[in-house]
């Protein structure tokens, strides 16, 4: 180890449900053999903080690790904060490496480092591990992590080395940047699992059309099939694939819940029409990665050879995105217009004029540059009218993903990225979306991957993360910064600097008044490196 470490720390943290306090005296937990401390720059505020915060240990990336890690490897890290243990938010870092253990084989002190979080490799009863989440993250001055942890079973690094150059904000900005492009960029399903397990499900008098040429094409372990009147009979299984031959809501509503894990629901009408809307699981959809898919003819593989390779946009696609003046709503108008796909137009919607004038002030010059016709649309006075071949939902509200149905046109894809929780139920046209082949999409998070791809395009020049930067705060501001963020009254996204003790919010516009010489800094009112610095001179 290099750096004298303090004893305590300045630190945020979550401590029960909607409950957070800024401990002074947080202790720096000693660097074990096998761990490295990072000293944070920057960590950006996202919605996923308030869910976690309004779950807390009933959240699915805050119960015990099941897998992966020993519970005797895990006791041996400090920053595993499992359950209702008080657990150190903040996902979106960066820093830099001050210490590492006696055992460590694949960091060093002195690397500046992005911070991937997503960790995969480690699951929950249902869903995976994060930093921010079971393990502490970076809204504290010094962030300890394990290398059993933040390294892979295929020694992928979590911790992204990164060149001194960019301000510490557009960095930890690659983070949430990422999450965006791997709602782009995710890998979709477009047969059966090969080796998973099939159940076919045939209301009376249907036949199992386009199952044998399926399982041809990719071979199930384990394929049972049952007739709609025995269903109740299959109780506590989960299935990658279920195809249903029926239309009944009710049957539908009950397969759902018997998907597994990025399963596919593949609902075969022949003609016949879903009796009422359908409960949908959208949390489902977005965290469990589940598909709904079909058709309204005979054949079961309609519904597989419809799912597109990804959930990218496609030359001439008419894309609507709700939601779009929020923090991640402007990141997605601005990949959408900087992504080089031809000949598409964009409609950016919003139900806030401030909002929507200050993502036109970053969004338009953008959207000349790149010759994409861009609208910025208050849906309030300018209700959406049906169209589009794209919508993207950026607000976790039941009524939108309705409506990005109902303007959704034969072919189109719903992105449902807003984060619902699990268990969100939303009465949806089923028979529209699988007789239409819309395809309804959701992500969470990101993998190493879209960070490579986000860091890659900063590094390039092709996007700069800071347009999407609106405040910046200390510790003292953080709680303000979280309620912005829930009340959603914040223009952007929100930068904290934990080694800032004293520092309240701060938006870009107040520095003028508040630190005139940090504004000075800035280029046409965006933030950079050169006004971190002195931010940093300044307020500590």
């Amino acid at each position: 180890m290099t750096e004298k470490l303090p004893k305590t720390q300045h630190a945020v943290q979550f401590t029960g449900v909607k409950e957070a306090v800024v401990n002074p005296e947080k202790s720096v937990d000693p660097v074990g053999p096998t761990q490295v401390m990072v000293k944070v720059e920057a960590c950006g505020i996202c919605f996923s903080d308030i869910k976690l915060i309004n779950a807390f240990d009933k959240h699915p990336r805050k119960s015990d690790v099941i897998g992966g890690l020993s519970p005797e490897q895990l006791a041996a890290i400090p920053s595993y904060k499992p359950g209702d243990m008080p657990v150190v938010p903040g996902h979106e870092a960066v820093g830099e490496i001050v210490a590492v253990g006696s055992e460590v084989k694949h960091h060093q002190v002195g690397e500046r480092v992005l911070i991937q979080t997503d960790y995969r490799h480690l699951p929950t009863a249902s869903s995976n591990a994060a930093f921010g989440y079971t393990f502490d993250g970076a809204l504290e001055e010094y962030a300890l992590m394990d290398e059993a942890v933040i390294i892979d079973s295929e020694g992928t690094r979590f911790l992204i080395p990164v060149s001194d150059k960019p301000s510490a904000s557009a960095v930890a900005l690659i983070e949430p940047w990422a999450c965006v492009e791997a709602a782009y960029a995710w890998d979709e399903r477009q047969t059966l699992r090969e080796g998973g397990r099939l159940l076919v499900v045939l209301d009376e008098g249907r036949e199992a059309k386009g199952v044998e040429e399926l399982t041809a094409e990719s071979k199930p372990e384990w394929v049972t099939t049952i007739g709609s009147a025995d269903l109740a009979n299959v109780e506590g299984e989960k299935f990658d694939d279920i195809i249903y031959f029926g239309s009944s809501a009710e049957v539908i509503e009950a397969l759902e819940h018997k998907l597994g894990w990025n399963g596919i629901l593949d609902i075969v009408l022949n003609g016949a029409h879903v009796d009422r809307k359908v409960k949908v699981d959208v949390g489902r959809v977005h965290y469990d990665l589940i598909r709904y898919v079909g058709t309204r003819g005979d054949s079961a593989v309609d519904g597989y050879h419809r799912i597109p390779a990804t959930p990218e946009l496609r030359p001439g696609d008419i894309v609507g995105i709700i939601g779009a003046a929020g923090p991640m709503g402007l990141m997605h108008t601005v990949r959408s217009v900087v992504s080089g796909v031809e000949d598409i137009t964009v409609d950016a919607v919003d139900v806030d004029d401030a909002r929507l004038a200050r993502l036109e002030e970053v969004v338009a010059p953008l959207a000349i540059k790149h010759q994409v016709e861009t609208a910025f649309q208050n849906s309030k006075e300018t209700p959406l009218d049906k169209g589009y071949t794209y919508v993207s939902v950026m607000v976790p509200a039941a009524p939108l993903v309705q409506q990005a149905v109902d303007v959704a046109v034969p072919g189109a894809i719903v992105n449902a990225f807003a984060g619902f929780p699990i268990g969100t139920s939303v009465e949806l046209d089923v028979e529209k979306i699988v007789g239409d082949g819309i395809y309804m999409v959701g992500t969470s998070g990101s993998r190493i991957d879209d960070m490579i791809v986000m860091k890659q395009k900063v590094d390039e020049g092709l996007i700069d993360t800071n347009v999407s930067l609106w405040a910046v705060t200390g510790m003292a501001g953080v709680k303000d910064a979280l309620a912005a963020v829930e009340n959603r009254t914040s223009g952007g996204k929100i930068m904290v600097y934990p080694q800032l003790h004293d520092l309240g919010l701060t938006t870009l516009d107040q520095l003028r008044e508040a630190f005139p010489v940090v504004a000075a800094e800035m280029t046409d009112g965006l933030w950079n490196r050169a006004a971190e610095k002195m931010l940093l001179h300044e307020a500590s």
